[in-house]
């Protein structure tokens, strides 16, 4: 039987890297594109080269590159700019990676009849609605809030950040091709992600980032909603989100052309100050957390996923209790510390 031919996007990112590796353990024909540019990107193709996994090095946003690639039977759509932040700095950069890069793809799946699966963000969600769900943002407490889930029928026409416009729109191109030219699409809208192979960087996931400076006894700060530390999120191991797709993959061809929202909801959810008692008692080092009252705009203090969609589905649910994420996430750092210094310091 022939083997799925996929390509990874990102594939050298965290996300994408773990991907690949995960299907080409499943026994696909895995291919990589990433241009490098990232951090950390070298540290992770050389683990795909271990496993002979092919990486186009071309920018997405070039159409003329993208043109060019073979034909593959699914795309995996893994790259962006992620950063919030950043893409009040550079919105071209972002736009050209998170909006035409996803343009470029779907003229390459069209053209090849391939599908798509495409990794977008709980961000694409209105920051003004989010804020409402919380009503007292310096005394945020769990067992209150984790009974308001968000779904895909959240509000998404108000402001969300420039990252989060650029995916919500990549969701709707891929949704009039869909219309209009028949695209075979899965959209997977994610919260946090984390586990091995996340670097602990600000724009890589708070709890790789509050492990890793921890781990290197660096200060660290509650920031915003009072500076308490009682933000939340729900958190979602890689493990988990590789064996969703997995699932996706197999049932694509009768399951198609619909939006999820996929996350650790109430399995794996955290507070910051949470957090920071777990990773004083994992790496044994206590910090002194400094308490910042503002925040940027684009800031949120709560969010949880509704999976129920995903979960009926699929049948699929996460495996990985918060404890579990920052123990595999805490292992990986620690076992990979002295290469990291040289990406992460």
């Amino acid at each position: 039987m022939k083997k799925l031919k996929i390509l990874i996007t990102g594939g050298c990112g965290f996300v994408g890297t773990n991907l690949c590796i995960f299907l080409k353990d499943k026994d696909f024909n895995v291919f990589s594109l990433d241009n490098l540019s990232r951090k950390g990107s070298s540290f992770n193709l050389n683990n795909l080269k271990k496993l002979k996994i092919k990486n186009f090095k071309y920018d997405i946003s070039n159409n003329k590159k993208i043109t060019l690639l073979p034909k593959f039977d699914l795309i995996i759509d893994c790259c962006a700019e992620a950063a919030v932040e950043h893409s009040k700095k550079d919105v071209r950069t972002v736009i050209n990676t998170n909006l035409l890069g996803t343009i470029n793809i779907l003229e390459k799946i069209k053209k090849d009849n391939s599908k798509i699966i495409f990794i977008s963000s709980s961000r694409v969600n209105s920051i003004n609605d989010l804020n409402k769900l919380v009503k007292n943002k310096a005394s945020l407490r769990q067992k209150i809030l984790v009974k308001k889930k968000i779904n895909k029928n959240f509000n998404v026409l108000n402001p969300k950040s420039i990252y989060g416009l650029t995916k919500l729109a990549s969701e709707m191109f891929i949704q009039e091709f869909a219309y209009a030219f028949n695209v075979k699409y899965i959209i997977n809208r994610c919260g946090v992600i984390s586990g091995p192979m996340q670097f602990g960087k600000q724009d890589q996931g708070f709890i790789s980032l509050w492990i890793w400076r921890h781990i290197q006894k660096q200060r660290l700060s509650y920031i915003g909603f009072g500076g308490f530390g009682n933000q939340i999120r729900d958190v979602l191991h890689i493990n988990d989100l590789c064996e969703l797709i997995y699932l996706q993959i197999r049932k694509i061809n009768k399951i198609n052309n619909i939006l999820f929202t996929v996350g650790g909801s109430t399995k794996s959810y955290i507070s910051l100050v949470d957090l920071t008692k777990k990773c004083q008692e994992i790496t044994g080092n206590k910090l002194k957390i400094s308490k910042i009252k503002k925040t940027s705009i684009y800031d949120i203090p709560y969010f949880i996923s509704d999976i129920s969609l995903v979960k009926k589905t699929y049948n699929w649910t996460p495996k990985k209790s918060i404890n579990q994420i920052i123990s595999d996430t805490f292992k990986w750092l620690k076992n990979n510390k002295l290469i990291l210094k040289k990406y992460l310091n």
